[in-house]
């Protein structure tokens, strides 16, 4: 589990830092120019408000050894939302911002922290409270797809993928009725629907205690669906094209549409059906950074004032349907 400090502002009467973060106030980023901010994935101080209290305590201001961090947090955090948006390379990242490999550590120490999919949750049940729903959702939908690699991701995590004829990764997406995103997993093309359905399930049943109700399609047949009633408790409801149900096929559909719709390419943010190909070589990378793009689709989808996380915080709360 990730942990996270509060670190009170330091009093001095020296000259106003013009960042709060840890590097700031207590490392040697103040060394280094301000960034002026100028791309339209920078984070506004409302969203930098609600995101610096989360930030863990580096290991060097708790006396664990190591250099005072010579570079800004929140430009940190700006270059990777940067890259998410945009597709670019690691290595291809604005030289306005700290050298790429400085980002790229950051970047796997909040992977490893759990601070990406921390922030997630926390975005997933705001917008829940405002859509007027209870924070844990009751149902949801499953679907996976399957996306080409680029030629420097290694064998051990690709594979082919008989029936798509797609050599790559394969993503596995869970999510709730609303279309927001419940779990995720990364495994090789070759793995099969209810293999890692078994496992994504498990993990997410675990995580969301009220889920009692997933759709799926005809992928997802057979000892599975047993295995849902049996061990996790949970009704995997297998809808079929042919299935006359009415008007239950369109909203399951639409789920699907919003599952495939999450499982784009995290670098650039377009669908698989254009080209797609995954440059990241460790699957975790692609998996925390497919969570930061959900994010930014989410806000693409209902607006990025709405979807702000401070904004959020400050609307009075809705009665959640229970």
């Amino acid at each position: 589990m990730p942990q996270f400090f509060a670190v009170a502002a330091a009093e001095s009467s020296a000259v106003t830092h013009s960042c709060d973060c840890l590097a700031h106030q207590f490392g040697n980023a103040g060394d280094n120019e301000v960034r002026e901010r100028r791309y339209p994935t920078d984070m506004s101080d409302a969203e930098w408000a609600v995101v610096r209290p989360l930030l863990p305590m580096p290991g060097w201001l708790r006396g664990r050894g190591g250099h005072p961090e010579a570079y800004c947090h929140r430009t940190m955090l700006d270059a990777v939302r940067y890259l998410v948006d945009n597709g670019t390379k690691w290595r291809a990242i604005p030289a306005d911002f700290p050298p790429w490999d400085r980002v790229y550590a950051f970047f796997r120490r909040w992977r490893d922290h759990g601070l990406v999919k921390e922030f997630h949750d926390r975005l997933r049940l705001k917008v829940r409270e405002q859509a007027g729903r209870d924070p844990q959702p009751s149902a949801g939908v499953i679907d996976s797809q399957s996306v080409k690699a680029d030629a420097v991701v290694g064998a051990g995590s690709r594979g082919f993928d008989g029936g798509k004829l797609i050599n790559g990764r394969k993503r596995h997406a869970v999510v709730d009725t609303l279309g927001l995103l419940l779990g995720v997993m990364v495994t090789a093309a070759d793995i099969g629907d209810r293999a890692a359905a078994q496992v994504l399930l498990a993990q997410v049943a675990a995580a969301h205690h009220r889920l009692a109700l997933v759709w799926a399609d005809g992928g997802y047949t057979g000892s599975l669906v047993e295995h849902c009633r049996a061990v996790l408790a949970l009704v995997l409801a297998i809808v079929r094209r042919s299935d006359d149900m009415g008007p239950t096929v369109q909203p399951l559909g639409l789920q699907r549409a919003r599952v495939r719709a999450l499982t784009i390419r995290a670098e650039r943010l377009r669908s698989a059906e254009h080209a797609v190909r995954q440059l990241t070589i460790d699957p975790a990378d692609d998996r925390a950074l497919l969570i930061e793009a959900v994010q930014d689709r989410a806000r693409r989808w209902y607006g990025r004032d709405d979807i702000n996380p401070a904004r959020l915080a400050a609307r009075p709360g809705v009665e959640p349907k229970r």
